[in-house]
C-alpha cells in the first residue's frame, strides 16, 4: 500500500471529514460563545455584532482577540456596582446629628448635649437607654414609655414663673431698668 492509497482510503477520508466537522463546529461554537458573552458585556448592539464578526472571520484567532479586548465586567456587574456606590454615598453623605439648641455634634445615643446640656432624648426609666421621642416602648428592655402630653402654654407659664422666682421678683410685671 502506497502513501497515495493511504490518503484515498475510506478510513482516512472519514477521519478527515470528522476532523473538519469538529473543527467547524468548534469554530461556530466559539463564535456563539463570543456572541453570548458580548451581549452580557456590551450594551451597544452594533459592537456586539462587530465582536461576533471578529470571532467568525479569522477562525480560532478571533475569539482570542475578543478575549483580549472585551470589557472586564458584565453589564449586570456595572449596574450592581453603581447601586452599591449610590447606597454607600447615601450612608456616607448623611450629616451627623447636631444639637437643636447649639448645633454641636452629638451622637445618636446621647441623652443630653455635652456642650449646652439641652435634653435631646428621654432616658428609659428602667435601663436608662436613650429613647427616640416617637417610640412607644424601650427596644432594649421592653419597658413601656409614658409620654407626658403637656400643654405648651402651661409649660411656658410655669417656666416664666420659675425664672421670676429665681430672680427674686414675685410678679411677672416688667421691671424698670436700673441705671
Amino acid at each position: 500500500m502506497s502513501s497515495a492509497d493511504l490518503f484515498h482510503s475510506t478510513a482516512f477520508v472519514l477521519a478527515r471529514n470528522v476532523t473538519v466537522l469538529v473543527a467547524v463546529v468548534l469554530w461556530l461554537a466559539l463564535a456563539l460563545w463570543v456572541l453570548r458573552d458580548a451581549r452580557r458585556r456590551i450594551e451597544e448592539p452594533a459592537l456586539v455584532a462587530f465582536a461576533t464578526l471578529i470571532a467568525l472571520l479569522p477562525p480560532y484567532f478571533g475569539p482570542l482577540v475578543y478575549l483580549l479586548l472585551r470589557p472586564a465586567e458584565t453589564i449586570d456587574d456595572r449596574r450592581s456596582r453603581a447601586v452599591e456606590l449610590r447606597a454607600l454615598e447615601g450612608v456616607l453623605g448623611r450629616r451627623h446629628e447636631t444639637c437643636p439648641a447649639c448645633a454641636a455634634a452629638v451622637e445618636p445615643d446621647f441623652v443630653v448635649c455635652p456642650a449646652c446640656t439641652q435634653e435631646l432624648r428621654q432616658p428609659c426609666v428602667r435601663c436608662e437607654a436613650a429613647l427616640e421621642p416617637s417610640w412607644q416602648m424601650c427596644p432594649y428592655c421592653a419597658t413601656a414609655i409614658a409620654h407626658v402630653h403637656e400643654d405648651v402654654d402651661t409649660a411656658l407659664t410655669a417656666e416664666v414663673h420659675a425664672i421670676a422666682q429665681l430672680n427674686g421678683h414675685g410678679t411677672l410685671e416688667p421691671q424698670p431698668a436700673e441705671s
